[in-house]
């Protein structure tokens, strides 16, 4: 497998996604992709998508320190394959999966991204 994967958009945790998303819009320009009770996504004008994640009990993040931002991975149309060839190259699955459209995975230094087949385009 040569390449399976794209960058689809950045994940940004807060405690009030509507919020972050405004601020971005505000910064960066753009539209908004949806809009529902745990996050917006907003297509800046270069192509990128951003999306302000809603999580219970956020702390902001202390810099330096912990890394909260990560990346969504489009896949090809076959996830569990994609997952696979991620795993067969090092990553190890999260402990947790909330969504099963998508696939939650730690690089061999422990940072989480994500794999999914959705799509951001709006």
């Amino acid at each position: 497998m040569t390449e399976p994967f794209a960058l689809a958009g950045l994940s940004l945790d807060c405690d009030d996604h509507e919020h972050l998303a405004r601020f971005y819009l505000g910064l960066l320009g753009g539209r908004v992709l949806w809009n529902d009770e745990h996050s917006v996504g907003i297509r800046i004008p270069n192509g990128l998508t951003v999306a302000a994640q809603r999580v219970d009990d956020y702390s902001p993040p202390q810099w330096p320190g912990a890394s909260v931002v990560h990346l969504d991975l489009a896949a090809d149309a076959d996830l569990d394959l994609c997952e696979q060839h991620a795993l067969a190259i090092g990553a190890k699955p999260a402990p947790v999966q909330p969504d099963p459209r998508w696939r939650v995975l730690l690089d061999p230094a422990g940072h989480p991204f994500c794999i999914t087949t959705r799509n951001y385009a709006g």
